[in-house]
Protein backbone atom coordinates (compact mmCIF):
# COMPACT_ATOMS: atom_id res chain seq x y z
CA UNK A 1 0.00 0.00 0.00
CA UNK A 2 1.27 3.04 -1.21
CA UNK A 3 1.90 5.70 1.84
CA UNK A 4 2.17 9.93 2.10
CA UNK A 5 5.08 11.80 3.80
CA UNK A 6 1.38 12.96 5.74
CA UNK A 7 0.41 9.14 6.48
CA UNK A 8 3.76 8.24 7.60
CA UNK A 9 3.62 10.79 10.44
CA UNK A 10 0.38 9.62 11.34
CA UNK A 11 1.17 6.25 11.67
CA UNK A 12 3.86 7.78 13.86
CA UNK A 13 1.36 9.60 16.11
CA UNK A 14 1.94 13.05 14.75
CA UNK A 15 4.81 14.46 17.18
CA UNK A 16 3.47 16.69 19.49
CA UNK A 17 6.39 18.31 21.58
CA UNK A 18 5.49 19.75 25.48
CA UNK A 19 7.73 21.89 26.32
CA UNK A 20 7.33 23.73 30.16
CA UNK A 21 8.90 26.67 31.20
CA UNK A 22 9.14 27.92 35.00
CA UNK A 23 8.91 26.41 38.01
CA UNK A 24 6.46 25.58 40.91
CA UNK A 25 3.11 26.95 41.55
CA UNK A 26 3.89 29.73 38.52
CA UNK A 27 4.97 27.13 35.91
CA UNK A 28 3.08 27.47 32.67
CA UNK A 29 3.39 25.22 29.53
CA UNK A 30 3.32 26.25 26.39
CA UNK A 31 2.39 23.86 23.74
CA UNK A 32 4.68 23.79 20.86
CA UNK A 33 3.35 21.48 17.74
CA UNK A 34 5.25 19.93 14.67
CA UNK A 35 3.86 18.52 11.40
CA UNK A 36 5.25 16.70 8.53
CA UNK A 37 3.94 18.16 5.06
CA UNK A 38 5.10 18.61 1.80
CA UNK A 39 8.17 17.43 2.46
CA UNK A 40 9.25 19.67 5.78
CA UNK A 41 8.61 19.32 9.44
CA UNK A 42 6.27 22.94 10.47
CA UNK A 43 6.52 23.48 13.82
CA UNK A 44 4.41 26.01 15.26
CA UNK A 45 4.47 27.19 18.92
CA UNK A 46 1.07 26.16 19.60
CA UNK A 47 -2.51 26.17 18.23
CA UNK A 48 -3.06 28.82 15.84
CA UNK A 49 -5.18 31.73 15.99
CA UNK A 50 -4.19 33.99 13.59
CA UNK A 51 -4.66 31.95 10.36
CA UNK A 52 -4.82 33.16 6.93
CA UNK A 53 -5.97 30.94 4.15
CA UNK A 54 -5.46 31.52 0.36
CA UNK A 55 -7.50 28.72 -1.11
CA UNK A 56 -10.75 26.88 -0.48
CA UNK A 57 -9.40 23.58 0.39
CA UNK A 58 -9.24 23.03 3.93
CA UNK A 59 -12.35 25.37 4.39
CA UNK A 60 -14.99 22.68 5.14
CA UNK A 61 -12.60 20.41 7.71
CA UNK A 62 -11.94 23.68 9.70
CA UNK A 63 -15.88 24.20 9.95
CA UNK A 64 -16.17 20.64 11.12
CA UNK A 65 -13.04 20.89 13.53
CA UNK A 66 -15.09 23.73 15.22
CA UNK A 67 -11.74 26.55 13.94
CA UNK A 68 -12.78 28.34 11.30
CA UNK A 69 -13.28 31.66 13.85
CA UNK A 70 -9.32 31.20 13.54
CA UNK A 71 -9.11 32.58 10.51
CA UNK A 72 -8.87 36.60 9.94
CA UNK A 73 -7.95 36.58 6.91
CA UNK A 74 -8.50 34.93 3.51
CA UNK A 75 -7.68 35.70 -0.45
CA UNK A 76 -9.17 33.63 -3.24
CA UNK A 77 -12.59 32.47 -4.16
CA UNK A 78 -15.01 30.53 -1.84
CA UNK A 79 -17.81 29.43 -3.96
CA UNK A 80 -20.73 29.10 -1.62
CA UNK A 81 -21.92 25.51 -3.27
CA UNK A 82 -19.45 23.89 -1.27
CA UNK A 83 -20.36 24.99 2.25
CA UNK A 84 -23.91 25.18 4.25
CA UNK A 85 -25.20 27.66 5.14
CA UNK A 86 -23.49 28.72 8.33
CA UNK A 87 -19.96 28.58 7.55
CA UNK A 88 -21.12 30.59 4.47
CA UNK A 89 -21.74 33.05 7.08
CA UNK A 90 -18.40 32.34 8.87
CA UNK A 91 -16.90 33.03 5.57
CA UNK A 92 -18.55 36.39 5.24
CA UNK A 93 -17.32 37.66 8.07
CA UNK A 94 -13.77 36.96 7.25
CA UNK A 95 -11.91 39.96 5.67
CA UNK A 96 -10.72 39.20 2.06
CA UNK A 97 -7.59 40.54 1.06
CA UNK A 98 -8.26 39.96 -2.71
CA UNK A 99 -9.67 37.24 -5.09
CA UNK A 100 -7.93 38.55 -7.96
CA UNK A 101 -6.95 35.33 -9.98
CA UNK A 102 -5.36 34.68 -13.64
CA UNK A 103 -6.97 33.21 -16.55
CA UNK A 104 -5.90 29.41 -15.03
CA UNK A 105 -7.90 30.42 -11.72
CA UNK A 106 -4.50 30.79 -9.98
CA UNK A 107 -4.25 33.79 -7.26
CA UNK A 108 -2.64 36.86 -7.75
CA UNK A 109 -1.46 38.00 -4.54
CA UNK A 110 1.95 39.17 -2.89
CA UNK A 111 4.27 38.25 -0.35
CA UNK A 112 3.93 41.58 1.38
CA UNK A 113 0.28 41.37 1.33
CA UNK A 114 0.38 38.50 3.18
CA UNK A 115 2.78 39.63 5.71
CA UNK A 116 0.59 42.28 6.11
CA UNK A 117 -1.77 40.18 8.10
CA UNK A 118 0.64 39.46 10.51
CA UNK A 119 -0.87 35.68 10.61
CA UNK A 120 0.78 32.68 13.12
CA UNK A 121 0.18 30.34 10.03
CA UNK A 122 -0.57 30.24 6.22
CA UNK A 123 -3.00 27.67 4.62
CA UNK A 124 -2.07 27.61 0.74
CA UNK A 125 0.77 28.88 -1.26
CA UNK A 126 1.22 30.57 -4.68
CA UNK A 127 3.43 30.93 -6.83
CA UNK A 128 4.86 34.08 -4.38
CA UNK A 129 4.10 33.22 -1.32
CA UNK A 130 5.47 29.59 -0.59
CA UNK A 131 7.13 28.86 2.12
CA UNK A 132 10.15 29.75 1.18
CA UNK A 133 9.48 33.55 0.82
CA UNK A 134 7.48 33.24 4.23
CA UNK A 135 10.87 31.65 6.12
CA UNK A 136 12.50 34.95 6.73
CA UNK A 137 9.27 36.65 8.36
CA UNK A 138 8.81 33.47 10.51
CA UNK A 139 5.41 32.24 9.18
CA UNK A 140 4.40 28.65 9.20
CA UNK A 141 2.93 27.59 5.98
CA UNK A 142 0.94 24.47 5.48
CA UNK A 143 -0.30 23.26 1.83
CA UNK A 144 -2.18 20.57 0.44
CA UNK A 145 -0.26 17.92 -0.50
CA UNK A 146 -1.48 16.86 -3.78
CA UNK A 147 -0.59 20.83 -4.69
CA UNK A 148 3.20 20.27 -3.50
CA UNK A 149 3.49 16.90 -5.17
CA UNK A 150 3.99 14.99 -1.99
CA UNK A 151 1.96 12.14 -2.36
CA UNK A 152 3.84 9.15 -3.06
CA UNK A 153 2.19 6.98 -5.66
CA UNK A 154 -1.56 6.78 -6.51
CA UNK A 155 -4.24 8.95 -4.81
CA UNK A 156 -6.61 7.10 -2.36
CA UNK A 157 -9.52 7.82 0.27
CA UNK A 158 -6.67 7.32 3.21
CA UNK A 159 -5.32 10.68 1.81
CA UNK A 160 -8.57 12.87 2.76
CA UNK A 161 -8.31 11.09 6.21
CA UNK A 162 -4.87 11.86 6.45
CA UNK A 163 -5.31 15.61 6.03
CA UNK A 164 -8.47 15.75 8.33
CA UNK A 165 -5.87 14.10 10.67
CA UNK A 166 -3.45 17.03 10.35
CA UNK A 167 -5.57 19.98 10.68
CA UNK A 168 -6.95 17.83 13.62
CA UNK A 169 -3.51 17.99 15.42
CA UNK A 170 -2.78 21.73 14.52
CA UNK A 171 -5.24 22.79 16.03
CA UNK A 172 -5.42 20.64 19.10
CA UNK A 173 -8.94 19.04 17.59
CA UNK A 174 -7.87 15.76 17.18
CA UNK A 175 -10.98 13.73 18.55
CA UNK A 176 -13.24 16.18 16.23
CA UNK A 177 -11.08 15.18 13.88
CA UNK A 178 -11.48 11.44 14.34
CA UNK A 179 -14.95 11.66 14.27
CA UNK A 180 -15.33 13.42 11.31
CA UNK A 181 -13.55 10.65 9.69
CA UNK A 182 -15.66 8.21 10.62
CA UNK A 183 -18.10 9.96 9.58
CA UNK A 184 -16.75 10.44 6.16
CA UNK A 185 -16.27 6.98 5.94
CA UNK A 186 -19.43 5.68 6.48
CA UNK A 187 -21.10 8.49 3.71
CA UNK A 188 -17.94 6.24 1.63
CA UNK A 189 -19.44 3.07 2.13
CA UNK A 190 -22.95 4.07 1.60
CA UNK A 191 -21.59 5.16 -2.00
CA UNK A 192 -18.85 2.83 -2.55
CA UNK A 193 -20.81 -0.46 -0.87
CA UNK A 194 -23.91 0.26 -3.19
CA UNK A 195 -25.12 -1.23 -6.32
CA UNK A 196 -22.46 0.24 -8.25
CA UNK A 197 -24.03 2.83 -10.07
CA UNK A 198 -21.11 3.40 -12.93
CA UNK A 199 -20.42 -0.20 -13.10
CA UNK A 200 -19.64 -0.91 -16.68
CA UNK A 201 -19.40 2.74 -18.23
CA UNK A 202 -16.35 5.06 -18.41
CA UNK A 203 -15.52 8.24 -17.12
CA UNK A 204 -12.72 11.33 -18.51
CA UNK A 205 -12.04 13.78 -15.89
CA UNK A 206 -11.18 16.75 -17.62
CA UNK A 207 -10.71 20.58 -17.39
CA UNK A 208 -11.12 22.09 -20.26
CA UNK A 209 -10.28 26.16 -20.82
CA UNK A 210 -13.39 28.40 -21.55
CA UNK A 211 -13.49 29.81 -24.43
CA UNK A 212 -11.19 27.46 -26.28
CA UNK A 213 -7.37 26.25 -25.51
CA UNK A 214 -5.47 23.44 -23.90
CA UNK A 215 -7.94 20.17 -22.00
CA UNK A 216 -6.49 18.99 -19.18
CA UNK A 217 -7.02 15.68 -17.66
CA UNK A 218 -6.61 13.80 -14.05
CA UNK A 219 -4.36 10.71 -13.77
CA UNK A 220 -4.52 8.20 -10.64
CA UNK A 221 -2.16 11.08 -9.10
CA UNK A 222 -5.47 12.68 -8.73
CA UNK A 223 -8.50 12.50 -6.06
CA UNK A 224 -10.59 12.36 -9.33
CA UNK A 225 -9.10 9.23 -9.96
CA UNK A 226 -10.80 7.17 -5.90
CA UNK A 227 -13.79 9.54 -6.77
CA UNK A 228 -14.74 7.50 -10.22
CA UNK A 229 -13.48 4.56 -8.88
CA UNK A 230 -15.64 4.61 -5.86
CA UNK A 231 -18.97 5.23 -8.34
CA UNK A 232 -17.85 1.63 -10.18
CA UNK A 233 -17.16 3.53 -13.30
CA UNK A 234 -13.96 3.25 -14.89
CA UNK A 235 -11.42 6.19 -15.68
CA UNK A 236 -10.49 6.47 -19.07
CA UNK A 237 -7.09 8.24 -18.10
CA UNK A 238 -6.46 4.91 -15.30
CA UNK A 239 -2.88 4.51 -17.25
CA UNK A 240 -1.80 7.60 -16.35
CA UNK A 241 -0.44 8.24 -13.18
CA UNK A 242 0.10 11.98 -13.23
CA UNK A 243 -2.14 14.19 -11.30
CA UNK A 244 -3.01 16.58 -14.02
CA UNK A 245 -1.94 17.09 -17.72
CA UNK A 246 -2.36 18.27 -21.09
CA UNK A 247 -4.36 15.64 -23.76
CA UNK A 248 -5.31 16.17 -26.97
CA UNK A 249 -8.77 16.23 -28.74
CA UNK A 250 -7.62 12.75 -30.89
CA UNK A 251 -6.67 10.99 -27.70
CA UNK A 252 -9.73 12.12 -25.99
CA UNK A 253 -11.89 10.41 -28.85
CA UNK A 254 -9.71 7.56 -29.27
CA UNK A 255 -10.71 6.85 -25.17
CA UNK A 256 -14.69 7.63 -25.98
CA UNK A 257 -15.73 7.98 -22.68
CA UNK A 258 -19.21 7.56 -21.53
CA UNK A 259 -18.98 10.29 -19.12
CA UNK A 260 -17.11 13.75 -19.08
CA UNK A 261 -16.87 14.91 -15.83
CA UNK A 262 -15.74 18.69 -16.42
CA UNK A 263 -14.08 20.07 -13.71
CA UNK A 264 -14.05 24.11 -13.48
CA UNK A 265 -13.02 26.64 -10.48
CA UNK A 266 -14.52 29.95 -12.19
CA UNK A 267 -17.04 30.83 -14.64
CA UNK A 268 -20.32 28.97 -14.88
CA UNK A 269 -21.56 25.16 -15.46
CA UNK A 270 -23.23 26.58 -18.97
CA UNK A 271 -19.60 27.84 -19.67
CA UNK A 272 -17.54 24.57 -19.03
CA UNK A 273 -19.99 22.66 -20.47
CA UNK A 274 -20.00 24.77 -23.69
CA UNK A 275 -16.12 24.57 -23.38
CA UNK A 276 -16.22 20.70 -23.70
CA UNK A 277 -18.51 20.82 -26.28
CA UNK A 278 -16.25 23.09 -28.50
CA UNK A 279 -13.50 20.32 -28.49
CA UNK A 280 -12.84 19.01 -31.60
CA UNK A 281 -14.55 15.67 -32.60
CA UNK A 282 -16.56 15.49 -29.44
CA UNK A 283 -19.93 14.27 -30.66
CA UNK A 284 -17.89 11.72 -32.01
CA UNK A 285 -17.74 10.20 -28.36
CA UNK A 286 -20.67 8.23 -26.35
CA UNK A 287 -20.67 11.45 -24.14
CA UNK A 288 -20.35 14.23 -26.59
CA UNK A 289 -23.18 12.22 -28.85
CA UNK A 290 -25.49 12.04 -25.76
CA UNK A 291 -24.44 14.86 -24.14
CA UNK A 292 -23.79 13.03 -20.59
CA UNK A 293 -21.03 16.21 -19.83
CA UNK A 294 -21.88 16.87 -15.81
CA UNK A 295 -19.89 20.30 -14.94
CA UNK A 296 -18.47 19.97 -11.03
CA UNK A 297 -16.61 22.74 -9.19
CA UNK A 298 -13.02 21.71 -8.63
CA UNK A 299 -12.62 20.95 -5.42
CA UNK A 300 -15.04 18.15 -5.42
CA UNK A 301 -12.82 15.83 -7.22
CA UNK A 302 -9.27 17.39 -6.01
CA UNK A 303 -7.25 18.15 -4.05
CA UNK A 304 -7.99 14.99 -1.38
CA UNK A 305 -10.21 16.78 1.33
CA UNK A 306 -13.87 16.00 2.58
CA UNK A 307 -15.43 18.50 -0.38
CA UNK A 308 -14.28 14.82 -2.64
CA UNK A 309 -16.86 12.66 -1.08
CA UNK A 310 -19.60 15.28 -1.48
CA UNK A 311 -18.21 15.27 -5.42
CA UNK A 312 -18.92 11.01 -5.29
CA UNK A 313 -22.18 11.87 -3.80
CA UNK A 314 -23.15 14.32 -6.84
CA UNK A 315 -21.59 11.71 -9.43
CA UNK A 316 -23.13 8.92 -8.30
CA UNK A 317 -26.77 10.89 -8.09
CA UNK A 318 -25.62 11.55 -11.86
CA UNK A 319 -25.15 8.45 -13.00
CA UNK A 320 -28.40 7.35 -11.75
CA UNK A 321 -30.26 9.74 -13.16
CA UNK A 322 -28.41 9.53 -16.76
CA UNK A 323 -28.23 5.51 -17.54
Amino acid sequence: MKKTVLASTVAAGLTLSLTACGTGDDASTDQAISVDNCGDTVTLDGPPENVTVLKPAAITTLSRLGVLDHVTNRAGKYPAEYYDDATNEALDTIPSITDKTDESGHLQISREEVVATDPDLVLGETDTVNRQALASSDIPLIEEPAFCGSIDGDVTWDDVWDQVRLYGTVFDREDEAEAYVAELQERLKDVDGGDGTGAGRSIAVLYPTVGGGVTYAYGTGSMAAPVVAASGAENVYADQSQRVFEVTAEDLVDRNPDVILALYSDGTENQVVDAVNQIPGIDRTTAGRDRKILPMLLNYAEPPTPLAVDGLESLDRYLQEHP
